[in-house]
């Protein structure tokens, strides 16, 4: 009998983005972004987008990072796991392996903004080592508020063994 496979992580692509416009709508109630968003953020040059793929070939996570000229700092831009998929892990190793292509990006820290009443991310977050900085007044559209977190990368996902992640698509299982 064969044991299932587990997920794979991989950068995203274009083909992708039907079923990442399908993640966004299953994860978020509001502030979804719309497939002209998500498709430019899979052609921006400063972004990376790594999705993660069940033995079926279907999303069940990505992630996106935005990176600035002259800024040692990414920001995490936006973060989802398929309902059904969360708790068992695919998060946390989304997470770590979006920090391993920080690190190899020479970032020295993350920052990330979360929905004030999202404690499943927030706590999510915080056992990754992300701490709140700040709060963000209305900063959705529909009036919730937000902590603006971060985490310093040093050595984070070299310790990891993750550092060599970015280019290639792996098992996270």
């Amino acid at each position: 009998m064969n044991s299932p496979q587990p997920p794979l992580l991989r950068d995203a692509r274009p083909e992708d983005l039907d079923a990442l416009c399908r993640l966004e709508q299953a994860c978020f109630a509001g502030d979804r972004f719309s497939r002209r968003q998500l498709s430019h953020l899979l052609k921006r040059a400063k972004a990376v987008t790594r999705v993660v793929v069940d033995e079926h070939g279907e999303l069940q996570g990505y992630g996106t990072l935005l990176f600035r000229r002259n800024s040692r700092t990414g920001r995490l831009y936006s973060f989802c796991v398929h309902p059904e998929r969360r708790g068992g892990g695919v998060g946390r190793r989304l997470l770590a392996a979006l920090e391993a292509v920080a690190v190899e990006r020479g970032m020295q820290r993350l920052s990330l903004e979360v929905r004030a009443d999202n404690r499943v991310a927030m706590g999510l977050y915080r056992r990754m080592g992300y701490l709140p900085r700040r709060w963000l007044d209305d900063y959705y559209v529909d009036g919730c508020a937000a902590w603006q977190m971060d985490k310093p990368l040093a050595d984070t996902a070299v310790d990891e063994g993750l550092a060599d992640t970015a280019a290639t698509a792996e098992r996270i299982g």
